[in-house]
Formats: structure tokens, sequence, C-alpha cells
């Protein structure tokens, strides 16, 4: 079988860079590494971090309280870090008051979308996000709408939308369909036509996206998505693959592959989540370029 690998396939540079931040604090004697939440939704990872002395609390919106002050005799050396989605303005302040050191590694690609709502509102603005409301970077950019804000997935709901009036502002959750966005910004102006239009959808969701295409234009028989089944954007990727009409198979690891399944495609296109690291790609890769094909079998 030929496997054809996505350019951009695998972690991004936000997630990659708050694992750094992690794994650095922990290498320097910081125990434990606290994390609000999973710091990366990809559970082998975490399994690894955890190993290294990083461990995640609270849970995966970013929502609860944590317990580590039960614990404050072990917590003198302790690190909390915050994870590339984000958290609102009230959760930092939680945080901080928790009284361990506070770490932030927001994505920076996160950052410029909340200081383009928080600019924004502060000009009086209601902000429309276009995004999954109950996922952790939309509910943490939610905070810095100042109560105007609403989360959108659909033309049924921004046709549910009050009237807002000339200020409206729409935003992405960085991780969205670009299509999907452009399409909805668009609907969004014909109810309110003076409607700022921010793309916020980040550089690294694009070229994940992007790759799809280039994938299909190889003539790749299959898609193979890689990484964590409650990934978000994994979820997307695999969505996208699904549009363009071939097989589409998202797993999280490579025993997850099924030989003789795989077997009948002569040509595979591999891609990644961004949380999904390297080893997983690698395994998943390998499993697949050693599966010989039905169609070349018996040649």
């Amino acid at each position: 079988m030929k496997v054809i690998r996505a350019k951009n396939a695998g972690f991004c540079w936000g997630v990659e860079r708050a694992i750094d931040i992690a794994r650095d604090f922990a290498k320097k004697g910081k125990h434990p590494v606290y994390t609000d939440g999973p710091l990366i939704h990809n559970s082998q990872m975490m399994d690894r971090l955890q190993g290294e002395g990083i461990r995640e609390v609270g849970d995966y919106q970013s929502r609860s309280d944590l317990s580590i002050r039960e614990n404050e005799d072990s917590n003198t050396n302790a690190v909390l870090v915050v994870r590339a989605h984000g958290i609102s303005p009230e959760r930092r302040k939680y945080l901080k008051n928790l009284g361990i050191e506070f770490r932030d590694a927001t994505c920076p690609d996160v950052g410029i979308v909340a200081g383009k709502i928080r600019v924004h509102t502060k000009k009086g603005y209601h902000t429309v996000i276009y995004g999954d409301a109950r996922h952790p970077e939309a509910i943490g950019l939610m905070g810095y709408t100042d109560g105007r804000g609403h989360v959108v997935q659909s033309k049924e709901d921004i046709d549910t939308l009050p009237d807002f009036g000339d200020k409206v502002v729409m935003v992405s959750q960085t991780t969205m369909f670009t299509e999907d966005f452009h399409e909805l910004a668009d609907y969004l102006k014909e109810r309110f036509p003076a409607a700022v239009i921010i793309d916020t959808i980040c550089g690294a969701t694009k070229d994940r996206q992007g790759d799809i295409a280039v994938l299909y234009d190889n003539d790749v028989e299959a898609f193979v998505v890689i990484g964590g089944h409650h990934s978000a954007n994994t979820r997307k990727l695999a969505m996208l693959a699904k549009r363009t009409g071939r097989p589409t198979y998202h797993i999280e690891t490579a025993r997850e592959v099924d030989p003789e399944e795989m077997s009948q495609y002569a040509i595979v296109g591999v891609t990644a989540g961004a949380s999904t690291p390297e080893f997983l790609i690698n395994e998943v890769c390998n499993r697949l370029a050693a599966i010989e094909t039905k169609t070349t079998a018996g040649v």
C-alpha cells in the first residue's frame, strides 16, 4: 500500500508550545505541574505527560473548582499551567487566587481572538462566535463578551439571534471550517449589514483543511484521520475528508487499523489532528504501509 502523509499532520504550534511549557517546568523540578483540564485531547499523550509529573486537574471545559487546595503542603513547589484553548477572565482570576505559581500557555492565536472581542466589547458591540458552545475555547472567549456574546453553528442559530442593531462583530473559534465560516458570515450580513466580520480561524487549521484537498488531488482512495475520538479538531478533519466522497477512517491508534478492510485500497492519505503526537502518526503510517493491497496481491 502506498501511504501519502499530509504535510501538516500532527501538533499545531500552539499545542506544542503548551506541552513544552509544562515539560520545561517539570524538568526544572516543579512538582506537580497541574493543568486546568487536559493539556491535550489525546489520551496516549496525556499518559506520557503524567509519567513526567504533569497532572490534569479540573474538567474538559475548565469550569469546575479545583481540589489542589486540599494538598497545600505538597503544593509549595507546584505550578498551574493554562492549556492552549485559553480561559475566561473570570477563570484566570480564580486560578491565580489558588495560591500557587501560575503560567498561561494559551495559544497566541486564541489570545488574538480574545483581544479582538475585548476591543469590540468595550465599544458596545455584540459578539457572534462561530464555534461549539461546549468547547473550552468558545467557553473562554465568551468570557470576554461582557454578557453580549452568542455562539452559533448554523443559519438557524443566526435566525434566532436578537436584533442587535448596527454593532455586531463576528469571529470564529480557531479550529472551525473556513468555508462554513464565510458562508455563515455572509448570511449574518443579510440580517446585520453593518456587521464586522473577522476571520479568526488559525493558520494551522487552514493548513490542515487545505491538505485534505491536496491528498484528494493525489488520487488517494481513502483517508485515515488520526486523533482522539473526543478531539474536536480531529473530528472536523474527518468530516471534511468525508465531504470528498472518499471512504474515511477516524482512528486513535494503529491498533484500530483493520488490515483486511484497508487491503482494498492501493493509495491511502493520512492526516492527523492538531493534538496528535508524532509517534502515533508514525505507528499508523508504518502499519498501513505493511499492508499488501488485494489489487496487487496476485501480481
